[in-house]
């Protein structure tokens, strides 16, 4: 494999983190040796400067797409760590649906979004939630998005169709009988739950221009990658997205403290999650 340089490592650095908002120090050439290598190979390049100045000089933007494929970390599954989705189910979604249902008339709204949706394991696991949560869902008008930075997860996510180890991983049997069709080595999500979702790629530290206001957001996992002042840019953001009194899920490892005032922090049994003030 061909190590990375110091000097490249220096100018690699902070064009990953202008592209993806990651930021990852001289402690990490192992990691971009590993998830850059096969891009030497595609783009018949000898060192990571070619790499780097192929990309800058790639008009379609063809290489810089493979790069934050390349980088972003897209670890997700299925229902991924019990805890934040019993607090979805047992407080967070039955508190909106019961204020919705108050103050629509004839067709109530409810609108979720997963931020660094990745593969779409996530919002698709919510949506299986809401079938279960909701026995009269087609009078609703469910809203559900998922976006991600790499062009990759969100066209796999799109697609809906997921490997044998992807669809265990998370799912007891009955549910994927219950909501995948399968079709050759690969699991289909049912068409009905893929008509709920709408995925499109984003950055999360750039207005999505487009998006309407949510009622709940996921946006999990996601700041423990990213600088200080840029948690700062992207949950402003992400308060900007929430209609009021809107709830906020992050990751078991991640804080809102210090980082922003928007927001006010809710308990509820061993979790933590936040509305919108």
């Amino acid at each position: 494999m061909i190590k990375i340089t110091p000097g490249e490592l220096k100018v690699f650095i902070p064009y990953v983190n202008k592209l993806t908002g990651i930021f990852l120090d001289q402690s990490k050439a192992y990691l971009f040796e590993g998830r850059l290598a096969p891009l030497l190979r595609t783009n018949n390049c000898s060192t990571y400067t070619e790499l780097y100045t192929k990309s800058r000089n790639d008009y379609a933007k063809n290489i810089e797409k493979s790069i934050i494929d390349a980088i972003t970390t897209n670890e997700t599954y299925f229902f991924r760590d019990k805890i934040p989705f019993d607090l979805l189910k047992f407080k967070i979604l039955p508190e909106h649906i019961d204020k919705i249902k108050s103050a629509n008339g004839t067709q109530p709204k409810l609108s979720i979004w997963s931020a660094a949706c990745s593969t779409g394991q996530e919002i698709y696991s919510v949506a299986m939630v809401l079938k279960e949560m909701i026995p009269n869902i087609a009078r609703w008008q469910i809203s559900l998005i998922g976006s991600d930075i790499s062009d990759a997860a969100v066209k796999k996510a799109t697609k809906g169709c997921y490997t044998q180890a992807e669809v265990e991983r998370g799912m007891e049997r009955s549910q994927i009988q219950k909501y995948f069709t399968q079709d050759d080595s690969q699991w289909k999500i049912q068409d009905e739950l893929r008509e709920m979702v709408q995925f499109r790629r984003g950055n999360l530290l750039q207005p999505l221009l487009g998006l309407p206001k949510f009622d709940i957001i996921l946006a999990r996992n996601v700041a423990i990658y990213f600088t200080r002042e840029d948690r700062k840019i992207m949950y402003n953001l992400i308060a900007n997205q929430l209609k009021p009194g809107g709830s906020l899920m992050i990751g078991a490892s991640e804080s809102l403290m210090g980082i922003t005032d928007r927001f006010q922090i809710q308990n509820y049994m061993n979790s933590t999650y936040y509305a919108l003030k």
